[in-house]
């Protein structure tokens, strides 16, 4: 399903889009559908310029009027009968009509007005490239209503009536024909031209509207390109039935020409202006004062018929302007050309005698454009003068007009401008908080490190053989290895207490000669030294115990070596005794 509501977005212009937003809340603050139809939905399905929008809403439109006073629109034209309500606001034309059914008693007359669903009012149109609607109700936003396959006839590019008695009901159908088909290049459908030639044959205009004949005018002045719709029109025989002594000839081309290439360009800028009013102006420029009037009465958009009578005050306002002391300077000139009525200035631009005032709107719209160009945008960037901050806009402004006025053409002039607007420098960025790992508790630790010298004084004390001391305790030599236990208090690493432990002990020489006469505790003593349970410490904490031993172990070696001795003459000893 294609997403109609993203292309109404991207093809209308911004001012339309606001329009559309404001008349969709109108109608649901007051309970009613609101549908974009008629030519809006045509234009943004064929890519043509959108000159107005059509609303059709279920309920009546006049409720709207205060609404669209209130958020500064102009109510210009009401209809009571068919409820249909013209108004301006945006600066865009827009049209407001109840939703509704058409009963023609007699052809001529107005139809009996009936108030219907979307479905049935878009049954009572003109052509099938006009009976679409667009909801923007909630719920069904974006849903495309386009019941008689009006897409297909676009694409087709084909202008097909949508029953029999369309020409009759409504002759004004047969001049938009022929305006539609000279716009969009398109052709009658087969069916639809045999009953266009019926309804020639059968002088349907006799029965033409009044309010109709001054709606076709104002729609040629609506035209992007007027002329070659007013001679198709002329060729048909229609001009004469809008107005017997309007012709082509009676148009000023060489203005109208002038007129549209300026209109082309402001659009091009993005200037919004409704040139239709002049473009009528150049239209009936050749006709006779009573006949334009007669003309202008006939329009029912009061609104655009004061617009073309203001025409020439507006241009001799704009012309003072132009030539008092405001202008002086070229920036006081685009100030007074901003601010002026786009209308009045593509007026003045056609019509303007003096060249001065023709050359200031023509800079205005050429040359002084391209000063946006030189803006010192990269300058202001290295000053930190950038979008964030809330006098940007007001800078650029600034600079521009002194551009214009040539007041900033060298590097120095630019730095001096730009100087009281430097920002002060940011502030330094504070110093990283740098956190360094948590330190490992020793007590954990130092838990079996307590435990460990214990473990390792008691194999220690086993090679010095404690034990046997305990067994032998008697002499008072014995007691001297009792400071062995200071080191499993002293928190120092325990290869110092295991060394203290072992120098103590190291001249208990009179231990040795007393362990002769008990020879077999001390073999005993020594098969429970490697038991598994103390051998593991012992290989752990046994390295610092090797470094300070060494004279520990060389002292061992000779009591074993005399025990072992002695044990021989003892043995040896007893046999001889024997």
């Amino acid at each position: 399903m294609a997403d109609y509501i993203y292309t109404m977005e991207t093809r209308l212009l911004p001012e339309q889009m606001r329009t559309v937003q404001a008349v969709q809340n109108f109608a649901r603050a007051h309970g009613m559908n609101v549908y974009l139809t008629g030519g809006a939905i045509r234009d943004i399905l064929t890519g043509y310029p959108i000159r107005d929008l059509d609303f059709s809403v279920q309920g009546n439109p006049l409720k709207l009027q205060r609404d669209i006073e209130k958020a500064g629109g102009i109510v210009d034209m009401v209809d009571e009968h068919f409820h249909i309500l013209h108004a301006v606001l945006n600066g865009v034309r827009l049209e407001i009509s109840m939703a509704r059914l058409e009963h023609y008693d007699k052809p001529g007359k107005p139809p009996q007005i009936k108030p219907a669903t979307i479905n049935e009012d878009l049954r009572r149109r003109d052509f099938s490239c006009n009976a679409m609607a667009l909801s923007l109700n909630e719920g069904s936003r974006g849903l495309l209503l386009d019941p008689f396959n009006g897409a297909a006839d676009i694409e087709a590019r084909l202008l097909r009536v949508l029953h029999t008695y369309a020409f009759l009901e409504d002759p004004a159908r047969l001049i938009r024909a022929i305006r539609f088909s000279t716009r969009f290049g398109w052709e009658l459908e087969d069916r639809t031209r045999a009953r266009y030639n019926s309804a020639i044959e059968g002088e349907y205009i006799q029965y033409l509207a009044h309010r109709s004949i001054g709606y076709e005018i104002e729609q040629i002045a609506h035209e992007e390109n007027p002329l070659p719709v007013m001679k198709a029109l002329e060729a048909e025989g229609w001009l004469k039935v809008l107005c017997p002594k309007w012709t082509v000839s009676k148009a000023d081309v060489p203005e109208l020409t002038h007129l549209l290439k300026t209109r082309a360009l402001m659009a091009a800028y993005g200037i919004t202006v409704d040139a239709s009013p002049a473009v009528m102006h150049f239209l009936t420029l050749k006709l006779n004062d009573a006949d334009v009037a007669w003309i202008q009465k006939q329009i029912p958009h009061r609104e655009f018929v004061a617009a073309w009578k203001r025409l020439e005050h507006d241009a001799k306002e704009l012309s003072k302007k132009l030539t008092s002391r405001e202008a002086n300077t070229n920036s006081g000139t685009w100030k007074l050309l901003t601010e002026a009525k786009p209308e009045a200035m593509l007026y003045l631009d056609v019509t303007g005698r003096n060249k001065t005032v023709t050359e200031k709107i023509k800079n205005f719209l050429g040359k002084w454009r391209q000063f946006t160009e030189r803006i010192p945008y990269a300058k202001m960037t290295e000053l930190r003068i950038t979008p964030q901050l809330p006098e940007y806009a007001k800078i650029c402004q600034e600079a521009f007009f002194l551009l214009l006025d040539g007041k900033l053409r060298s590097e120095g002039e630019i730095a001096r401008f730009l100087a009281p607007y430097e920002p002060p420098p940011p502030p330094p960025p504070p110093t990283p908080v740098r956190r360094g790992r948590a330190a490992v508790k020793k007590p954990t630790v130092a838990k079996p490190a307590a435990v460990a010298p214990a473990a390792v004084a008691a194999p220690v004390a086993a090679k010095v053989e404690p034990k046997p001391a305990k067994v032998e305790a008697k002499p008072t030599a014995a007691a001297k290895p009792a400071p062995v236990a200071k080191p499993v208090v002293a928190p120092k690493p325990v290869a110092k207490p295991a060394a203290k432990a072992v120098k103590k002990p190291a001249p208990a020489k009179p231990v040795k000669k007393a362990a002769k006469p008990a020879p077999k505790p001390a073999k005993k003593i020594a098969k429970p030294a490697p038991k598994k349970a103390a051998s593991k410490p012992v290989k752990k904490a046994a390295k610092p115990v090797k470094k300070a031993s060494k004279p520990a172990k060389k002292a061992p070696k000779k009591p074993e070596g005399k025990k072992h001795h002695d044990s021989g003459k003892h043995k040896g000893g007893k046999k001889k005794h024997r």
